[in-house]
């Protein structure tokens, strides 16, 4: 080799370290250091959607700019957040329901953390705009069943409620009004939870149902008519005059691996910024209503009063739990599947469930009521369906079905079946 091509590489070598040099510095640079701050958690809440929407959704948003970790919410029912929590599939589930005191839930802790308002839904269209506590008992139980008969226009009243009998609203209402949550009612159209119920009462000036007051606000399709000339107010279900509470819970599994984040959670639901957040939806934090918890007793046993009823504990028959479960099953399996594959329209989404065990719920006769003394009625001048049911103490739905009549058409002199046996 020359001495002048030993130069030249010599030179091209010193030159390529000077390049290289700073280029591996500067991407040396830009790899960032190891964080010392412990990784924030992520908690899954599932549960009923009015929960959600009238506590979860803007709490959460105050944990996370708290410096917390982040909340995944699952909206769905009660049933499916209990069952997600029971089985380490959700870490919190949210329910407008204590514990029905099943073996499943006896397992879990249901923390109160709030407080909502019950509300009868219509359209707003719709020119009734107060109820009283019997009349809400009475269509529930199919003795009234046209709106001409509460003060409104000539219409059906189309009762909608939610398929499973595990619902936290459904419940709470069904145990104040009858003194068991399970209670079967004349709702022929069924849903698979509180939104879908609302979208069916959107779409319908004759829709009738039950949501929360934090999960209508701000909707101007639907109106929350006033109970016994009470209306659904912040104010007036802090001072108990609206009798239609609730509490709202959080439940929680104790033996879950993130037991201490969740208790986290739930201590800083006493916290002024989650208060704060509560309070955006008309919602009021447990704390700040502890006299409503002195009243839930008296409240119930005036309403009990007021309506007639003798509540009752326990079902009496051992296969009729079995039946329920079965149900709350089968129709929670096919509201997933809906909600994983649905692209359907609002209106199509609004649609009633359709579930063999749940095709239509025809109450069951109330402890206080007495059996018809005669098996039968013939029509007299002046008679209706309704009237007939309510001299005989039966549903509206049980005489259509015992008597095979497809409407609520009588004829004069027609004898109609008016009991079961």
């Amino acid at each position: 080799m020359s001495v002048r091509l030993a130069r030249l590489l010599s030179i091209a070598l010193i030159g390529t370290c000077f390049v290289t040099a700073p280029a591996f510095a500067k991407t040396h640079a830009r790899t960032p250091a190891k964080s010392t701050a412990p990784a924030k958690t992520t908690l899954i809440w599932r549960g009923d959607v009015a929960t959600a929407t009238g506590v979860v959704n803007e709490v959460a948003l105050a944990w996370q700019k708290t410096g917390h970790g982040s909340i995944e919410l699952q909206p769905f029912n009660t049933a499916s957040g209990i069952d997600a929590v029971a089985v380490g599939a959700a870490d919190l589930a949210g329910s407008a329901r204590a514990s029905d005191g099943s073996a499943q839930n006896t397992n879990l802790t249901f923390t109160p953390v709030a407080w909502d308002a019950l509300v009868i839904i219509t359209h707003s269209s719709n020119p009734v705009s107060n109820l009283t506590l019997k009349q809400v008992h009475d269509i529930y139980y199919g003795k009234i069943h046209n709106w001409s008969e509460v003060g409104g226009n000539n219409a059906p009243i189309d009762v909608y409620a939610v398929a499973s009998p595990g619902d936290g609203v459904e419940y709470s209402l069904r145990d104040l009004l009858f003194g068991r949550g399970n209670q079967p009612v004349a709702a022929p159209r069924l849903y698979v939870n509180t939104h879908k119920l609302e979208e069916g009462v959107e779409l319908n000036p004759n829709g009738f149902g039950v949501a929360t007051m934090a999960d209508i606000y701000g909707n101007p399709k639907l109106k929350a008519v006033a109970i016994n000339g009470k209306t659904a107010s912040s104010a007036n279900l802090a001072n108990g005059s609206y009798v239609l509470f609730t509490p709202i819970y959080l439940v929680t599994n104790p033996r879950s691996p993130k037991a201490a984040e969740v208790q986290a959670f739930i201590d800083f639901l006493q916290t002024e910024p989650a208060k704060a957040a509560m309070r955006k939806h008309d919602v009021l934090p447990y704390q700040d209503g502890l006299a409503l918890v002195s009243m839930q007793d008296a409240r119930r046993d005036e309403i009990f009063a007021e309506l007639g009823v003798r509540p009752s504990r326990l079902e009496t028959t051992p296969n009729a739990g079995v039946r329920a479960d079965n149900s709350i099953a089968a129709v929670n399996a096919l509201a997933a599947a809906q909600q994983r594959t649905s692209t359907m329209s609002k209106q199509s989404t609004a649609a009633p469930v359709s579930a063999p065990s749940a095709a239509s719920e025809a109450p069951s006769q109330p402890s206080i009521d007495m059996a018809p003394t005669s098996t039968t009625y013939t029509v007299t001048k002046g008679d209706t369906l309704s009237s007939i049911a309510k001299k005989n103490s039966v549903s509206v739905a049980q005489l259509r079905d015992w008597n095979h009549l497809k409407n609520d058409q009588i004829k004069l002199g027609q004898t109609l079946q008016v009991s079961d046996r």
